[in-house]
């Protein structure tokens, strides 16, 4: 198990930016890529993107992209980890990746921050960014589990998996990569799965419908 403690941002992509310069052109064209990768697997991107203030590049949070046509719910995926040339996160087992989540909450324009889904929407966005700034110093493996902190709660427990639902991969172009699903589970669950594996927690969720969600106004499991 890992536990994350607070990371300035803008640290991780240093050696990227040094190493590598792309145009405006190959930018455009990875991001109209890596839209048809997310799409292949998650369905249909909604219209409108959440962009951070601050870009997630020089230590602000990360875009959020938002999926409604994949599953009941809205998913929730990132765009920021992998460069045009396939680079980013250090390599897991599987590959490199971008991020995804998911709640149960409904998409909701509205503009009150205190409605269930946009206080969802925050804290997986505070998710992502933390986890999105380790991806590129540790290693981070399916089934896995972490701690991030948090600043008004104890810390929030999460749990890796390789999604990729019915066999569907995440393809930039040509390139293979994966989506990394970050799932937030109560601290009983992920002590669970220390104790007895990832993959038997991961089917409980899934026997009790609650996978691939991070909604926690539920029963644990474990």
């Amino acid at each position: 198990m890992r536990i994350f403690k607070n990371l300035f941002g803008g640290q991780k992509k240093e050696e990227q930016i040094l190493a590598a310069e792309f145009s405006e052109e190959q930018y455009d064209k990875d991001y109209e890529d890596k839209k048809k990768g997310l799409e292949n697997v998650l369905g249909e991107m909604y219209g409108l993107v959440g962009h951070a203030i601050i870009p997630f590049s020089v230590g602000g949070s990360v875009d959020m992209y938002y999926f409604n046509h994949h599953i009941p719910g809205t998913g929730f995926a990132t765009m920021e980890l992998l460069d045009p040339d396939g680079n980013g996160p250090k390599p897991n087992r599987i590959g490199t990746y971008e991020l995804a989540a998911f709640t149960k909450k409904l998409y909701n324009e509205n503009d009150d921050m205190q409605t269930d889904f946009n206080l969802m929407e925050r804290r997986i966005c505070g998710i992502f960014t933390t986890i999105g700034n380790y991806s590129f110093q540790v290693v981070l493996n399916p089934n896995e589990t972490c701690e991030i902190p948090s600043d008004d709660e104890g810390n929030k427990c999460l749990i890796f998996d390789n999604y990729k639902p019915d066999g569907k991969q995440f393809i930039i172009g040509g390139r293979k990569h994966h989506l990394l699903l970050c799932l937030e589970v109560f601290r009983s669950e992920m002590e669970f799965a220390r104790e007895k594996g990832s993959e038997e927690l991961l089917n409980r969720l899934k026997e009790a419908g609650y996978y691939p969600y991070s909604d926690l106004d539920r029963e644990p499991v474990a």
